[in-house]
């Protein structure tokens, strides 16, 4: 997987900022995300938090109720310009930060959350960033990670797979660019390999066009 692969990910979101949002507003998906919504919070209850690649906040908002802190990051401006603009509790905090260069990242933290961010990284690079990851976690750390399922007539269908295993999507935007897009649909037995052994009381969690994955670290 070439670096000019995650770039164009980055431009991809970048200029999608905007229309962003629709995709949550899919009739079929509500009751799911009201789920989660009720879910969620409650998963960090006292805890410092790094959010990675939190995009324009819609998931901030909804997931740091009960946190003590919240340190959300992006690469992106143009999504974090829309996440400054949202009433955000004063316990969140921005930052624009790379999700593949954690180390600059000041502070350790006792939870992790990323939310539609597995399915973009490249399979090659999934153990070395959770590596990172998990690195600026402290021991016992909550981690939380929510994606989409594939599900036919709701899913933008998968247009090729390339040697590693990667899927990818091809989308539209409103200016009428058409993008390529990495998005994976792991298993829940991918997802919790890619972990390892070490993660300790692993728990998959299904609803019917997402999945969520919940585990401490050592």
């Amino acid at each position: 997987m070439s670096a000019r692969t995650v770039e164009d990910m980055q431009a991809y979101y970048a200029r999608r900022a905007a229309e962003y949002e629709r995709i949550y507003a899919k009739p079929e998906r509500r009751a799911d995300l009201s789920a989660i919504a009720t879910w969620l919070p409650s998963q960090f209850a006292g805890r410092h938090v790094l959010e990675v690649a939190c995009g324009t906040g819609w998931w901030t908002q909804l997931a740091a109720g009960d946190a003590t802190q919240w340190l959300a990051t992006d690469v992106n401006d143009d999504t974090l310009a829309i996440a400054r603009s949202r009433a955000l509790p004063a316990r969140v905090r921005l930052s624009k930060a790379d999700a593949y260069s954690l180390d600059e990242v000041e502070g350790r933290f006792d939870a992790a959350f990323a939310g539609f961010w597995w399915s973009h990284v490249p399979l090659t690079r999934l153990p070395a960033w959770l590596a990172a990851l998990h690195a600026k976690l402290q021991p016992g750390a909550r981690v939380v990670f929510i994606d989409n399922l594939y599900v036919e007539g709701s899913s933008t269908p998968i247009a090729r797979r390339d040697g590693d295993g990667n899927s990818f999507q091809q989308r539209t935007l409103d200016d009428g660019s058409t993008h390529e897009v990495l998005k994976n649909f792991p298993t829940r037995e991918q997802v919790i390999a890619a972990i390892g052994p070490s993660a300790h009381d692993a728990q998959w969690h299904k609803w019917t066009h997402y999945w969520a994955l919940t585990y401490t670290t050592p």
